[in-house]
């Protein structure tokens, strides 16, 4: 991801633009910026009161378990199944490969295999 620019440049581009009268377009070419990055901090100024950056989040899925000890009761009671099964049983929507991602990283819970009527896995 690509590092926000500074306060203190933001704090330039703004001022020149509200301060010093200076336009747009020529604070663009002025400070090397794109006219839609000084649009973006002007937006944001005007509907926070502050042009900072937003904070960083590390790229990722958005985590739907959160209590991991009801996780574990759940999949100590449910081990049996299969992940589509646990998946469907969770009381929240949650995908069968978030089940399988949760077992992976408790790393604690060994989830208990089917086998076929004939012996196979």
């Amino acid at each position: 991801m690509a590092k926000p620019y500074s306060y203190d440049l933001r704090k330039k581009v703004i001022d020149a633009i509200e301060l010093d009268g200076l336009k747009k377009s020529e604070a663009s070419e002025l400070f090397n910026l794109s006219r839609n990055t000084i649009d973006l901090w002007l937006k944001r100024l005007k509907e926070t009161g502050d042009f900072s950056a937003k904070p960083n989040k590390p790229p990722g899925n958005n985590h739907k378990i959160l209590d991991w000890s009801k996780f574990q009761e759940f999949a100590h009671i449910n081990g049996d199944k299969t992940p589509q099964e646990m998946a469907q049983l969770w009381p929240e929507e949650i995908s069968d490969r978030t089940i399988s991602r949760a077992f992976k990283k408790t790393g604690k819970i060994s989830r208990k295999k089917k086998y076929s009527k004939d012996g196979n896995s």
